[in-house]
């Protein structure tokens, strides 16, 4: 065969063959032209990989067209079904089937399809010959669809049905015309050399049969199956003429339904309907014509039913918008699109029922399918009216299911065990939405029995949560809207005799003492530490020994602490209080005879002693109860949380700057001592607030706890009352010796001392220097901790428990601290106790190398909150603004170094206000020096400079008196 000489003139033709097996297809060839401009019988097929030699004779559709058919040529279909290489021929005889034949074709045929629409416009397409010539007669394409029209004619024998096709509104004959069905979908019909498409999607199989036959009947017998089977679709989706049975078209306005599926311990679902008048289709079924039949005695009614897909998609999407989703990209039913904790079984009921308002706006209708069970579906509301009463709260409580009224009080058992199904008297079954159950679920468990729905009056804060809350109607009376707004509380005259100045936010703590007991409520004062608990306290105290004093009557009250704040209420006290009578109930001499309290304004005591002293304490009964670092009864099976129970008093009070220390839980006891019954009992409590909000992250929960409490837990932060501090505030705190520490301190002053008061009398005191300031530093190391001068020392030490304590609530607070000691060896005492508790810490001595890097490390590192610095490494060039306590283990006898260490960080760069603790062993010769820096403090500020001169400038009256 010559091959086309693509120098010469040629020309591409398109030409429609039969394959033996694979059906119709179109081949692309490029035919060589005689001189005449003819057609010669040299042609080429073409493949994309063989067409650029013949690109100036092609266009770029020419090529896209090419492309498009290498797709549907044999050896390119065979190899996608066949994986190994194969010759066609060996394929057909062998593995060819109708199976291969069904996949195959419809895919040739989408190509094909594509092809045609684009030889519309091209006119170039041509018959094949048999004997492979590719341009034996040309075909013309349709330029317009042709349209069919099918035909019934039904008699009493039989009905016959055959199609006419009308093409430019013309009939066309192309029964026994030799027409050919060159593609079955679309449908495309060869006759007398036109190439025909079609208007509806008509498939050419059910023109296929007429090909050759002028009509097809159906024996009466068989045409009620046959009208259902095929007449009813072919009505759905094309023209039909009946002669013997009725077709009718109806247009409805659609309505939707959704129809509630519950599948009890399952997830429940929802299918979405649309009725069209009588006819109800289904979401996912996307006819735009449904046709239904109907046999009436001898006639058959075949109804068009005419669907609004559009608007439908938009109900679907409607509900998408709501939080729905399909089940799955098969099925077309609804569930929760949310991935709920929610019980699924009830999630689309409660669903329903939350939106059902907007979706009646929106004209769906609510159906359920049959069962059982027949649930309401109508939005829930609740009406609560609350009276007070003297120590109550009346709750009268009415739901509304829909319009069905139901007592609260009856929902009591199924919130408190979780119960969703609640039957009404019409034998429905009303939902109780999922929310109730953490809304309401503390108001059943915490209010009283009985038929009445009662709360004590410390549950003012879960009336509080009501009235806020978007459900409830609350109707409050007006003295309860009083109590309601806690943030205008009355001011308070300050009393009389106290010394001293209240800040403004201690002025508001004292008055919120006063309005706690105007209610009856007990309360805790959780303002960070330092800044002045105690002093609110004494104050309002000393208010009301003043009101006492007024009405003629007297009052005791009580406070308990840890034993080492003991002396520091005394303390602050004897400063701003000096007329409260104060009894210290405390050491093994202590007088158990509690009716001598009678005489004093307040009884202080330790968690200890009241442990060991509560069957005679339980018998007095005090005005207030206060318990000082109150999260020592944190633990509800301790001992000291018991005995504090027991105690009686019309007050109750307490301080902590850290109420919660390692969980929620902590504050079950504390206020369940402060307002008995306020926190349920302790497994209710822990069930339902602890598990949830530590393990669940539930913060609802917390809310719903926070509401609680808030009425008697007053917090105010440093940072939230800066403003009121000064930039620096000192405070001493005293420190009682334990009882080994005492002995040891004892025996050593004593030897001391004698020695040294008998040189004086025999004059050889001069010579004693050097022994005096040894002696001198012997008894300052014992009061810090005996282990400092003795290695085989195993018992404690009680300034050491004590910065310890106080160390561990100021970091509980998230506060950095700078801790200095002269002595090196009381700073590894610390420094051992850190290692063993993993607390991580930064070191400074004298012999430290790299201290640029450890001072910026302690600035920039969060985590690192606690900087040990030796006095005389950490006295100057430091820079340690970060920290905002300063914690000084041992008073210095020159203050003038103790000031420059509280320089380190309150200097500038400081925005933080600073707390300068300084702890001295009580009895000691730390107080002794403490005085005597009081005393000189002049002389020191002018001339004293070092240790030595300050130790020079001591006479020996002062030596008697520190070694007194």
């Amino acid at each position: 065969m010559l091959r086309v000489d693509s120098s010469k003139p040629c020309k591409i033709v398109y030409s429609l063959c039969k394959h033996e097996y694979l059906g119709y297809l179109i081949e692309p060839h490029i035919v060589q032209l005689n001189p005449q401009g003819d057609f010669s019988l040299t042609y080429q097929r073409l493949f994309s990989h063989t067409a650029q030699e013949f690109a100036k004779h092609l266009t770029d559709s020419d090529l896209k067209i090419i492309k498009m058919l290498d797709e549907t040529e044999q050896d390119h279909v065979i190899k996608k079904y066949h994986k190994k290489a194969i010759r066609p021929f060996e394929f057909f005889s062998k593995f060819y089937d109708d199976k291969f034949y069904e996949n195959a074709r419809p895919k040739i045929e989408k190509k094909l399809a594509e092809v045609l629409e684009i030889l519309k416009v091209k006119d170039e397409l041509y018959l094949m010959d048999k004997d492979g010539w590719p341009a034996e007669r040309k075909i013309e394409l349709a330029t317009e669809p042709a349209t069919i029209l099918f035909h019934f004619r039904r008699s009493e024998v039989e009905t016959r049905y055959f199609p006419t096709i009308k093409y430019q509104s013309l009939r066309i004959d192309f029964m026994f015309k030799e027409a050919q069905i060159v593609s079955n979908q679309p449908a495309w019909l060869l006759l007398n050399d036109v190439l025909y498409f079609f208007e509806q999607d008509i498939e050419g199989k059910k023109l296929f049969p007429f090909l050759n036959k002028r009509y097809i009947t159906i024996p009466t017998a068989k045409e009620e199956t046959y009208f259902e089977k095929f007449v009813a679709p072919l009505i759905e989706k094309y023209h039909v003429y009946a002669e013997g049975f009725d077709i009718q078209t109806e247009k409805h306005e659609p309505t939707a339904i959704l129809k509630v599926i519950y599948i009890e311990g399952g997830i429940s679902q929802l299918q979405l309907y649309f009725k069209y008048g009588e006819h109800v289709f289904a979401l996912g079924n996307e006819k735009k014509v449904t046709v239904h039949v109907e046999k009436q005695e001898n006639n058959y009614v075949f109804t068009r039913v005419k669907r609004d897909t559009t608007w439908e998609k938009h109900k679907y999407t409607e509900l998408t918008k709501l939080g729905l989703k399909k089940t799955s990209a098969l099925f077309y039913n609804l569930e929760l699109a949310a991935a709920d904790t929610e019980d699924k079984a009830y999630g689309i009921l409660n669903w329903v029922n939350e939106h059902i308002e907007q979706l009646e706006a929106k004209g769906y209708s609510i159906e359920q399918s049959t069962g059982q069970k027949k649930f309401l579906f109508a939005s829930s509301k609740i009406d609560f009216e609350i009276k007070e009463d003297n120590d109550w709260f009346d709750i009268n409580a009415i739901v509304y299911f829909g319009v069905h009224p139901v007592p609260f009080i009856s929902l009591k058992q199924h919130i408190l065990h979780k119960k969703r199904e609640f039957p009404l008297p019409d034998g429905t079954i009303a939902i109780i939405p999922e929310k109730w159950f953490s809304q309401y679920g503390s108001l059943f468990s915490l209010s009283d029995g009985g038929k009445m729905l009662k709360l004590k009056k410390h549950h003012i804060g879960l009336i509080n949560d009501l009235a806020g809350d978007g459900i409830a109607n609350v109707t409050l009376q007006r003295k309860l809207q009083k109590l309601n707004d806690f943030e205008n509380i009355e001011d308070i005259q300050m009393p009389v005799h106290f010394k001293g100045e209240l800040r403004s936010y201690q002025k508001a703590g004292y008055n919120w003492f006063s309005f706690l007991r105007a209610y009856n409520f007990g309360g805790c004062l959780a303002d960070d530490m330092g800044l002045g608990k105690t002093i609110q306290t004494l104050a309002m105290l000393q208010k009301l020994k003043e009101e006492d004093e007024l009405n003629q009557t007297h009052s005791t009250s009580l406070i308990i602490m840890p034993t080492s704040l003991i002396y520091n209420w005394l303390a602050e006290a004897k400063k701003f209080t000096p007329k409260l009578k104060i009894l210290a109930h405390t050491g093994s001499t202590r007088n158990k005879d509690v009716s001598h309290f009678i005489k004093y304004d307040i009884v202080i005591t330790t968690y200890g002693i009241t442990r060991v002293d509560v069957n005679e304490i339980q018998d007095f009964y005090f005005n207030y109860i206060i318990l000082d670092e109150s999260q020592n009864i944190k633990n509800p099976s301790s001992k000291s949380f018991k005995s504090v129970r027991q105690l009686k008093s019309r007050h109750r009070l307490i301080l902590s700057g850290t109420p919660v220390e390692n969980s929620v839980g902590d504050l079950w006891t504390q206020l369940t001592f402060l307002n008995p019954g306020l926190l349920g009992t302790q497994a209710f409590f822990n069930e339902e607030y602890v598990q949830a909000i530590e393990k669940r992250k539930d913060e609802d929960k917390a809310k719903k706890l926070q509401a609680i409490i808030k009425p008697f837990v007053l917090r105010r932060t440093k940072e939230q009352v800066a403003e009121e501090l000064p930039a620096k505030t000192e405070q001493i705190i005293y420190c009682d010796m334990s009882e080994d520490q005492a002995s040891y301190y004892e025996k050593t002053k004593s030897a001391y001392r004698n020695d040294l008061l008998s040189s004086m009398d025999d004059g050889t005191y001069a010579k004693k220097q050097v022994q005096l300031l040894q002696g001198l530093t012997a008894l300052r190391q014992l009061a810090n901790h005996p282990s400092m001068i003795d290695d085989e020392y195993l018992s404690d030490s009680g300034k050491f428990e004590n910065v310890i304590h106080t160390l561990d609530n100021v970091l509980k607070g998230g506060h950095k601290v700078l801790i200095f000691s002269q002595f090196v060896k009381h700073l590894t005492i610390f420094k051992h106790h850190f290692e063993k508790e993993l607390i991580p810490f930064a070191y400074l001595d004298g012999s430290t190398k790299n201290r640029g890097e450890i001072v910026s490390e302690f600035q920039e590192n969060k985590d690192l909150k606690v900087f040990l610095i030796s006095i005389k490494a950490g006295g100057v060039g430091l820079n340690l603004t970060q920290a905002d306590y300063v914690f000084i283990l041992d008073p210095w006898w020159n203050p003038a170094v103790e000031q420059q260490a509280i320089d380190r960080s309150h200097r500038i760069g400081q925005e933080k206000k600073v707390f300068i603790y300084k702890f001295i062993a009580k009895d000691t010769v730390e107080e002794k020096i403490l005085a005597l820096q009081n005393r000189k403090k002049r002389l020191a500020s002018s001339l004293i400079t070092t240790e030595e001169s300050f130790f020079k400038s001591l006479s020996k009256e002062d030596i008697r008196e520190i070694l007194k």
